[in-house]
């Protein structure tokens, strides 16, 4: 008996609208990058951010926005300073398998 895989996905368009949108959403090599960090480090503030990646802030900031808009990260906010994290806990997995897709993480 084999398995099916993405038997739920393929049989409901809604479903498959939603995933279409957060594949969008992280489809920016910026926020993607924003999520894999996230993924590996946990919550951050936009400067530590802007540092690990070598991207400007407002860059950061920006695709923040988009990525908070799709409800992807948090932001808590406390004594002036912002903090992100990971609001879908199954972006996880789908950064491990980009991770495991990607030729030159295998050395190809």
């Amino acid at each position: 008996m084999t398995t099916s895989v993405g038997g739920n996905l393929s049989k409901n368009p809604k479903a498959v609208a939603e995933a279409a949108e957060i594949l969008k959403a992280v489809a920016h090599p910026v926020r993607l990058s924003i999520i894999a960090l996230l993924v590996n480090r946990g919550a951050m503030n936009v400067g530590a951010m802007a540092e690990e990646l070598g991207v400007q802030q407002p860059i950061i900031s920006q695709q923040l926005r988009i990525l908070r808009m799709r409800n992807l990260v948090l932001v808590h906010r406390a004594n002036g300073s912002a903090t992100y994290q990971l609001a879908e806990p199954h972006l996880k997995q789908l950064i491990r398998c980009m991770e495991d897709c990607c030729p030159t993480r295998r050395g190809e």
